[in-house]
């Protein structure tokens, strides 16, 4: 009886998570072509891994995967924490209706960020969810676990690709210049 009812409370987390996941996505969702289409799958996998594995959260705390698993989802909190704040300082929130890709409202700003954490790389919150990803999969590592965050992982790699194609029309040769002297995730490295 407890499992079936962990089973209906799960089910009901993804339920109402990828509501709200749907609603964020919406206008992306109805335009392929946008960063925010793969973003919403992105997502999706994440919560996936995370139901899959929310019952080893605290299993064995200073196992070595759990140790790995806790560095992850640190690095993933401050890269979200510093990438939301720098764009709510330097993004110039704005009308960004010449652009033609569905985006929430976080990513609407008018001026290319590229200090703070955008000094290193270009997608800090994608980063962060990389990171969480794999900090999500070290809780309980399984081969279905490892295919959802590698699924997660891909899906967040081909989003970037689509949003720097998205920056490209819309900040121009300034964001190709950005692109050679920063890395896409992880700085110096990736």
């Amino acid at each position: 009886m407890f499992e079936q009812s962990q089973v209906m409370l799960k089910l009901l987390v993804f339920i109402v998570v990828s509501a709200g996941f749907v609603y964020v996505s919406r206008a992306s969702l109805r335009a392929p072509r946008s960063h925010g289409f793969y973003r919403f799958f992105a997502w999706e996998a994440v919560l996936v891994l995370f139901l899959l594995n929310v019952d080893m959260w605290f299993y064995e705390p200073f196992s070595v995967t759990q140790i790995v698993s806790w560095f992850l989802l640190a690095i993933s909190l401050v890269l979200v924490v510093c990438g939301v704040r720098q764009l709510h300082i330097a993004g110039k929130h704005g009308d960004t209706s010449t652009d033609d890709a569905p985006r929430v409202w976080i990513e609407k700003t008018t001026v290319l960020v590229t200090s703070g954490v955008y000094r290193y790389i270009r997608h800090p919150l994608y980063s962060s969810l990389l990171f969480l990803d794999w900090g999500v999969f070290f809780k309980a590592p399984s081969w279905l676990g490892g295919g959802l965050a590698l699924a997660a992982a891909i899906l967040l790699v081909v989003t970037a690709k689509m949003e720097e194609a998205e920056n490209i029309r819309f900040f121009g040769a300034a964001y190709q210049s950005y692109m050679k002297q920063t890395r896409m995730f992880v700085p110096f490295i990736f």
